[in-house]
């Protein structure tokens, strides 16, 4: 194992518990596994996330559900920001507090949600992370708690939205795909820690609905890599402000377990 990827740090940004375990938590296993420091933030606090219990309530047991999450999988957590549906790109109070995370984890790679996906939510908090990202180099933006800068390059890669479709149900295929196969029962381990969503869906949509729909969704988009049973996507943002060339750190370290679709590169080029 190289030096580089004992030292990397890897930020995941969710937007509510559970997203992180259903968009990217096979590749950060893969990551943990290969030495990368792992860290946990949910933007939202899933405070709507109920049919039966109080606000307060629901926000303690989600937090501490996402908790026994981070702590299976080995990362350090980092507490949310905001309530359910209060994700919102002009919120400044919001996006100046994750400015200051962002800096105090200094990130090599950011994993976050889709720029477009089904629900405002979700591409908000996309939209936050490259912000927060971008601004953690600036010496004349603020942050709160006030946290000094952070210069090294960082690499910003967005998930695949929810059933790989845009809001408008078009196709959204992945630039690079990483086989979870080896990884899925974790990944499903991860997701079982939320149990207040389980029993919510399983009453609703029936017995491990909750945890069948995630496999079946990893399933569909190794079916759309073309190679894998099972896998997770993602797609590069443009590395301008964010390091100093174009660079694929997800490459070099699970060259062995993913695929960029070439089909995607020509697509970029054009």
């Amino acid at each position: 194992m190289s030096e580089q990827k004992k030292n990397t740090t890897v930020f995941a940004i969710g937007c509510h518990p559970d997203d992180i375990e259903f968009r990217m938590a096979g590749t950060l296993a893969l990551l943990k596994d290969r030495g990368c420091e792992i860290h946990y933030m949910n933007i939202a606090n899933g405070s709507w996330g109920t049919a039966t219990m109080r606000r307060e309530d629901i926000i303690r047991i989600r937090r501490d559900e996402a908790r026994s999450s981070a702590e299976m999988m080995g990362a350090i957590y980092h507490e949310s920001l905001v309530d359910d549906l209060d994700v919102h790109y002009s919120d400044k109070p919001a996006l100046l507090k994750l400015i200051a995370v962002v800096r105090q984890v200094d990130p090599d790679i950011i994993l976050t949600m889709s720029l477009s996906d089904y629900m405002e939510d979700h591409q908000n908090a996309g939209r936050m992370a490259v912000t927060a990202a971008f601004c953690r180099a600036m010496v004349n933006a603020p942050a709160d708690p006030p946290t000094p800068i952070c210069t090294k390059d960082v690499v910003v890669y967005h998930s695949q939205p929810v059933g790989n479709r845009d809001p408008m149900r078009k196709l959204v295929r992945a630039e690079r795909y990483v086989d979870i196969s080896s990884v899925i029962q974790r990944k499903r381990d991860y997701l079982g820690c939320h149990k207040s969503q389980k029993e919510w869906l399983d009453l609703s949509q029936g017995m491990d609905f909750y945890l069948d729909s995630m496999c079946e969704e990893c399933a569909a988009t190794g079916k759309l890599s073309g190679k894998y049973s099972s896998a997770e996507g993602w797609r590069l943002h443009q590395h301008v402000g964010f390091a100093a060339v174009e660079i694929d750190p997800l490459a070099d370290l699970l060259a062995d377990v993913s695929w960029l679709d070439p089909q995607y590169r020509v697509f970029l080029d054009q």
